[in-house]
């Protein structure tokens, strides 16, 4: 007996998500039809629909685009998309920045199959190195404020991953690939049949990096699985589960200051920080038509992250050659539900998305004091001792349960031909009971409380089909972020912060040009953060949290791609502006600092990625990429600048007979020196001393990577 999907939410549902030799075979739902110029995507709406219907900008990366460049990393594949930025900061750890500057902060939401990955009041800017890429169908990206469906935290944009469902016959996938910069190793398998009414999938990689390579102290491992069950209980209704299992352990060599970063190629002052991740998460899903024109699903999720870490961003305080530094261990644990329905309505003139969902998650945190000493010749950072009995000022012992009800609901309609309004929000009540396991004081940290928060974040926006090949979408939507439980109890004092709220406007163009083949995707948007969270840091090393009274972001960003017989094209720009209109921040002297007007801190004024593909042979490509990332302030002050990067990478592969692929890489062709992210404490008056306040992430020199795949079954 085969499938018979009438409807799909969750699961490759376009043609551009077509899955290369891990295909998946979900197929577009039959109510929805398109042409070569469209896309059926998902995350726009929570409910399948055409890009060209949708009114907000997604951007896309389908299987056969990840199979054809084969990434090193999840940034890789995910930056081709203008207006994202996945900051590298080693062995799969990452910051980001969607139409925000880069930071680690709580502005976006990661999801896979529509469930985020972490719960709300725990986010973790390397959250997306819980994903096992070797298991992913395809990733939209929301950018722009899109709390109206995906609540708290889904500011700067959301991150959706599509899990691969099996394949109808036996397939199987065997790949191995070796970098000779940093003596990356990694294997990648997998294998996927249907028997009957049933269908599994399990992916799996391992990757290895040595320890002194390029960058010393920069060694790491990873391991990942993926388990997928997808059982037809009927004509209407299905039901899918899934476990995700990674366990990563990786050094952590930091940044260096700037001598360092001109003249050395891959120094390290750190030689035994740490960060250690093992997640598990798992889901069991039923989708059902209940009603006529009505399909609900159910999904019951878990999730388990133990995070231990001995950070290097946390090592200040230096007096000579002693120094501070933490040592610390996150514990989560999570239990929830997510309930949505989808009804069209009026023969499918309109729509209505509604839906809610329970989380509960417990979060524990303890962490101790260390002495670590350090060589004042070369700064580098030798050893360390627990000093909690010396110095228990920072101590931490506290749990956190988290209780997270949220409501949303979406209602699209066609008042006329070629128009489709849509207009929806979203109810969200985040909760944190605080128990502190220490005494309460200057050295252990807050009272035992209860604090909440709760906000409606609505959207109203609509398309407008000009003919078959252009289409124009605005929206105005609004994001919203309550403080994280490290921000409010990380500290000796809960500080007095705010959730931050934005009001998101944007326009979009859609077209397919000149014969239809060159495919177009544009956006102008503004972005109005009030009480926006920014990370304050008065020297190297020493960072609090305090409101922004007022940012705005905006920009343009431009998708132009076409795919040819003997040649594929693309390129995606982004020109962005982030300002504080208002930010004035207090030291710790009482001297008030204004940044009112300053151009935010990390945020580049520009980005290119675009790439060139010449098919020579059947079954052969070769591709030359170029990446440009412009000049952006180190400081809020305006004063040190990093002066921006252009990369050039080549990739080629050829197809052997009996499913062989044989492929090689060069990163970085011309060697250039450069920075993800570079940052400086320095505020603009006083001493400037580059080689204490300024601070750069070293990216990796000229490398060549190669590769061996071998398919089964396709």
């Amino acid at each position: 007996m085969t499938f018979k999907y009438k409807t799909l939410s969750w699961a490759c549902v376009s043609y551009v998500l077509g899955c290369g030799a891990f295909q998946a075979q979900a197929q577009t739902p039959s109510s929805i039809s398109t042409t070569a110029n469209d896309t059926v995507v998902i995350s726009g709406s929570r409910s399948a629909a055409k890009l060209s219907e949708t009114a907000a900008a997604i951007g896309l990366v389908t299987r056969k685009q990840w199979d054809e460049e084969m990434p090193k990393t999840i940034g890789e594949i995910i930056n081709r998309i203008p207006g994202v930025f996945w900051n590298d900061l080693g062995n799969e750890q990452h910051s980001m920045s969607i139409r925000q500057p880069i930071s680690t902060g709580a502005v976006y939401q990661y999801l896979e199959d529509g469930i985020p990955i972490r719960p709300l009041g725990v986010f973790n800017h390397n959250a997306l190195n819980e994903n096992n890429m070797n298991a992913a169908a395809g990733i939209e990206v929301v950018k722009g404020a899109a709390s109206s469906l995906y609540g708290s935290n889904a500011v700067g944009g959301a991150v959706n991953f599509l899990s691969q469902r099996s394949s109808k016959t036996p397939t199987g996938y065997l790949g191995v690939r070796y970098d000779d910069v940093d003596g990356f190793t990694r294997v990648d398998s997998g294998a996927s049949n249907t028997w009957g009414d049933l269908g599994l999938r399990f992916s799996h990689y391992s990757s290895h990096r040595q320890s002194q390579n390029w960058q010393e102290y920069s060694g790491g491992r990873k391991d990942s699985f993926s388990l997928r069950a997808d059982y037809n209980l009927s004509a209407t209704s299905w039901m899918r589960a899934s476990l995700i299992k990674t366990d990563l352990d990786t050094e952590t060599p930091g940044s260096v200051f700037e001598t360092d970063y001109r003249n050395s190629v891959g120094k390290s002052l750190n030689t035994f920080t740490w960060r250690k991740d093992i997640t598990t998460r798992a889901n069991v899903a039923w989708e059902g038509e209940i009603t006529a024109g009505g399909v609900t699903t159910v999904t019951a999720f878990t999730r388990q992250n133990d995070h231990g870490q001995l950070p290097n961003y946390t090592i200040t305080g230096c007096a000579g050659t002693t120094c501070r530094g933490t040592l610390n261990n996150n514990h989560v644990e999570s239990l929830g539900v997510d309930v949505k329905h989808d009804q069209k309505l009026n023969g499918n003139k309109a729509k209505l998305v509604s839906g809610l969902t329970i989380d509960r998650s417990q979060n524990v945190f303890v962490s101790d004091n260390l002495a670590i000493t350090r060589d004042t010749t070369t700064g580098r950072y030798l050893s360390y001792t627990l000093n909690s009995l010396k110095n228990p000022t920072g101590v931490r012992n506290y749990s956190a349960d988290i209780f997270n009800h949220a409501a949303f609901a979406q209602f699209e309609f066609l008042p006329i031909d070629k128009l489709r309004i849509v207009a929806g929000g979203r109810y969200d009540s985040i909760s944190y009971d605080f128990k502190n396991n220490l005494t309460p004081g200057a050295n252990y940290g807050a009272a035992n409380e209860i604090r909440g928060f709760s906000r409606v974040t609505p959207k109203v926006g609509g398309t407008y089909a000009l003919d078959s090949r252009n289409s124009f979408y605005g929206n105005l939507s609004q994001g919203f972020t309550p403080p994280e439980v490290s921000q409010l109890y990380g500290k000796t004092a809960v500080p007095d912060l705010k959730p931050a709220v934005y009001d998101n406007t944007e326009l979009g163009w859609r077209a397919a040009l000149l014969d239809g083949s060159v495919k177009l995707d544009s956006a102008i948007y503004r972005l109005d953060g009030k009480d926006t969270i920014v990370s304050y840091t008065p020297a190297v090393g020493d960072s609090s949290n305090q409101n922004a009274g007022q940012t705005r972001s905006e920009g343009l960003e431009i998708a132009l791609s076409q795919d040819g017989k003997k040649m594929d094209w693309r390129f995606g720009a982004t020109w962005a502006q982030h300002t504080y209109l208002n930010y004035k921040v207090s030291d710790k002297v009482g001297a008030i600092e204004d940044y009112s007007g300053k151009t935010m801190k990390q945020a580049p004024a520009h980005a290119v990625n675009a790439s060139v593909t010449y098919k020579f042979a059947p079954g052969a490509r070769i591709s030359l990429t170029v990446i440009k990332q412009g000049s952006s302030w180190m400081n809020d002050a305006n004063t040190v600048k990093y002066e921006g990067h252009t990369l050039f990478n080549v990739h080629a592969s050829q197809k052997l007979q009996g499913g062989w692929e044989v492929w090689g890489q060069v990163r970085n062709l011309t060697n250039q020196r450069y920075s993800d992210s570079a940052s400086s404490s320095y505020k603009g008056t006083g001493t400037y001393s580059p080689n204490t306040q300024n601070t750069y992430q070293l990216g990796a020199p000229r490398s060549v990577m190669v590769g061996l795949n071998k398919s089964f079954g396709t």
